[in-house]
């Protein structure tokens, strides 16, 4: 019986986000492409479309994705730093309020 061929490193890993090129379309309708030879799964893949592509799943022999769009791609520090600026903002809008309402009381 024929031994297994130890697999290398894959050249995706998974919650990264890569560049893809649709290059047809599977049995299922998902669309499919590669990244350095290693086959990657993606549903509402457009044939042609190159897309931004977040690795859900790694398998053996191929991957699961997701298209996201450049703002889902980006850093989550970045994220954080949004958020923070919104609670900031809140605070200040507060600190308003108590001087509208102490206006209207007048």
């Amino acid at each position: 019986m024929g031994a297994r061929r130890p697999m290398g490193p894959k050249p995706v890993e998974e919650g990264h986000v890569y560049d893809l090129t649709i290059e047809s379309i599977g049995a299922k309708g998902d669309g499919i492409g590669k990244i350095n030879g290693f086959v990657v799964i993606v549903p509402k893949g457009q044939q042609g479309s190159t897309v931004k592509v977040k690795i859900n799943a790694v398998r053996a022999k191929f991957a699961f994705g997701e298209i996201v769009t450049d703002s889902e791609a980006a850093a989550p520090a970045e994220t954080e730093t949004e958020d923070n600026a919104s609670e900031d903002e809140d605070s200040d809008d507060d600190s308003g309020d108590e001087n509208a309402e102490e206006t209207e009381d007048e």
